[in-house]
C-alpha cells in the first residue's frame, strides 16, 4: 500500500510504510534514549524486556519507520490561539489530533497531556520528539495539582479533553472508574480551567451513548468547545430519521452515563461562569494506531454503527477549531453504517481468512446494547468538513498498518476481552459466557471455536492517585435486562 495515494500523508514520506527511513523526518536512537531517560529514569534499565508494559516500551525499529499521519485539512492560523492543551494526548484518536496539529500548524505550541493508562501508548507520539511545537506532559486529570501545574506551565489558551476511559465492557463491572475519570476528571480541569483565567476554548470529548435529555444547544456569548460522542443519543431506530445536535440524550451504560454528567458539568460552567465551548459528537472512528483488538462479537452480530477514520476526524477538529462558532454543538457523522458481523467478516477478509466462522467467538450481549447509531452531520458539513476516506479503503489502510506494526501496543488481550476486571493495576480477562443460539447460527460446521481462559496482565505501573473501584465484577445476566421494557422519554423508571 502507499500511503501518499490517500488524503492521510506521511510528513516527507513516499511509498510503502517499509520505506520509511531516518532521511524522511524520523528521529534517531539517541534522541529517543534521552527522551526515555528524562521521563522515566527508573525504567531506563528495563526497557526492552518483554515483561515491560509497552506504554513506556522504546523499539527504534518499531516506531522510528512509522508513517506520520495526520488529517487533510489546514485551515488558516488563528491568532488568539498560541498554547493547545490536549488531555489523553497519547491515546487513539486524540494523539491523531496531536499529530496533525504540531505538523499543520507550526504557529501552535502543542501539549500531551496523558497518564499513560491502558490505551495509551508513548509510541504514537515518538515520532513528535525533538520539535520545538511539541511537549509531552505526564500527568492525571483526576489530579488538580497536575492539571493546575500543567496549564499554568505552558501558559494553555485552548483545551481539547480527550481524556477518558472509553471501554463500555469494562465500565459495567468497573464504573467507579468511570466517573472518576469522565466525571471527577472533567470538573477538576473545568474549575481548573477557570482558575487559571486564561482558557479561551475548551473541547470537551464525550459519546453518541449518553442519552440524557437536552433539547437546546449551549447558549453563551463565550463558551468552551465541547468534543462528544454521539453515543450520548442512544439507540436510533433502524427506518428513524438522524439525529440532530437538538435530538434528546438519555444513556444506557455507566461509560454513557459518566460522559453524559460530564456534559452537564461542562454546560454549567457555560452557565455559571462563562467558560467559552462547543460540543462535538463523534461516530466511532477506526485506522491505524488504534489498539488491536479479538473478534469477539456480543449476542448475535446485528448491532450497527457508523464508522469514521481517525484522519476524517482529525479534520473535524480541525474544522470545528478555525471555524466553528463558539457556544454551538457538532455532530460528526459518517456514511458508512455496517453491523458487527458484517464488520468482522471484512476484517478477517482484509488478512485473507478464508474459513471466517471459525475466527468469530459469539459471547452474552452486553446488559443493554444499542441496536444502532445514527447521526445527522448537516451542520458541520456547512463549514466546510466532508467524509474524504471510505470504509473500504479506510479498512485497507488500517490492516496494511497492523500488517507493518503488529506489535505497536504489544500484548492487552485482558483489557481487550468481553468484560474484563480490573483490580487494582491489575486487569484480568474474565471468561466470557457463550451466547449459544448466535454461535451455533453462525459457526461453521466444524468449528466451535472455545473461549480463552482468563488470564491476568499488569498494564501499568502504580500511579499516586488511588482508583476507585466497583465492589467487584458486574454478574449482571443479560437476559434479565434484555427483556426490560424500553423507557420514554423523560420517564426514571
Amino acid at each position: 500500500m502507499v500511503f501518499n495515494s490517500s488524503p492521510y500523508k506521511a510528513e516527507g514520506y513516499s511509498g510503502s510504510m517499509a520505506q520509511a527511513t531516518a532521511s524522511s523526518g524520523w528521529h534517531t536512537a539517541g534522541r529517543i534514549q534521552s527522551l526515555r531517560t528524562w521521563l522515566f529514569p527508573a525504567l531506563t534499565s528495563v526497557l526492552g524486556q518483554a515483561s515491560l508494559d509497552t506504554r513506556f516500551f522504546v523499539d527504534d525499529g518499531l516506531w522510528r519507520k512509522a508513517p506520520m499521519l495526520t488529517g487533510k485539512c489546514s485551515c488558516g492560523p488563528l491568532p488568539d490561539v498560541k498554547n493547545i492543551l490536549v488531555t489523553g494526548g497519547e491515546g487513539f484518536i486524540a494523539s491523531w489530533l496531536v499529530r496533525h496539529l504540531v505538523i499543520k500548524y507550526p504557529e501552535y505550541n502543542v501539549i500531551s497531556f496523558d497518564k499513560l493508562d491502558y490505551c495509551s501508548s508513548l509510541n504514537n507520539s515518538r515520532m513528535l520528539e525533538g520539535r520545538t511545537n511539541f511537549q509531552f506532559f505526564h500527568g492525571d486529570v483526576t489530579s488538580d495539582k497536575d492539571v493546575l501545574r500543567c496549564l499554568r506551565k505552558y501558559d494553555i489558551d485552548t483545551v481539547f479533553h480527550l481524556a477518558a476511559h472509553t471501554h463500555v465492557d469494562l465500565s459495567f463491572g468497573n464504573s467507579y472508574n468511570f466517573t472518576k475519570t469522565n466525571v471527577l476528571g472533567t470538573h477538576i480541569l473545568l474549575e481548573s480551567a477557570i482558575a487559571v483565567g486564561t482558557i479561551k476554548r475548551f473541547y470537551h470529548v464525550s459519546t453518541d451513548e449518553v442519552n440524557i435529555m437536552r433539547t437546546n444547544g449551549i447558549q453563551a456569548s463565550k463558551t468552551p468547545n465541547l468534543l462528544t460522542s454521539v453515543k450520548v443519543y442512544g439507540e436510533v431506530e433502524k427506518d428513524a430519521a438522524d439525529l440532530t445536535e437538538q435530538s434528546s440524550l438519555w444513556p444506557t451504560n455507566p461509560y454513557a452515563a459518566s460522559k453524559a454528567a460530564a456534559e452537564d458539568y461542562v454546560t454549567a460552567y457555560v452557565k455559571s461562569f462563562r467558560l467559552p465551548a462547543v460540543i462535538v459528537r463523534l461516530n466511532n472512528v477506526y485506522g491505524p494506531h488504534q489498539r488491536k483488538k479479538p473478534l469477539w462479537i456480543h449476542g448475535d452480530g446485528q448491532h450497527t454503527r457508523r464508522y469514521l477514520f481517525a484522519g476524517d476526524a482529525a479534520d473535524a477538529f480541525d474544522t470545528i477549531l478555525h471555524r466553528g462558532e463558539i457556544g454551538q454543538i457538532y455532530n460528526v457523522d459518517s456514511r458508512d453504517e455496517i453491523s458487527n458481523l458484517d464488520l468482522a467478516g471484512k476484517l478477517l477478509a482484509a488478512f485473507h481468512v478464508k474459513d471466517v466462522a471459525r475466527c468469530i467467538e459469539h459471547t452474552r450481549d452486553r446488559p443493554f446494547n444499542d441496536r444502532r447509531y445514527a447521526v445527522d452531520g448537516t451542520k458541520l458539513r456547512q463549514l466546510g468538513w466532508k467524509q474524504n476516506v471510505s470504509f473500504e479503503e479506510g479498512l485497507s489502510m488500517t490492516v496494511d498498518w497492523y500488517k507493518e506494526f503488529s506489535n505497536w501496543w504489544g500484548s492487552i488481550d485482558a483489557i481487550l476481552s468481553p468484560f474484563p476486571v480490573v483490580n487494582g493495576d491489575s486487569i484480568t480477562a474474565a471468561t466470557p459466557k457463550v451466547d449459544e443460539a448466535a454461535a451455533h447460527a453462525q459457526a461453521a460446521p466444524n468449528g466451535n471455536g472455545g473461549f480463552v481462559k482468563g488470564e491476568e496482565a499488569i498494564v501499568g505501573a502504580k500511579d499516586e492517585h488511588t482508583a476507585l473501584q466497583s465492589p467487584g465484577p458486574s454478574q449482571l445476566d443479560a437476559q434479565q435486562v434484555a427483556g426490560g421494557k424500553k423507557r420514554k422519554a423523560g420517564q426514571m423508571a
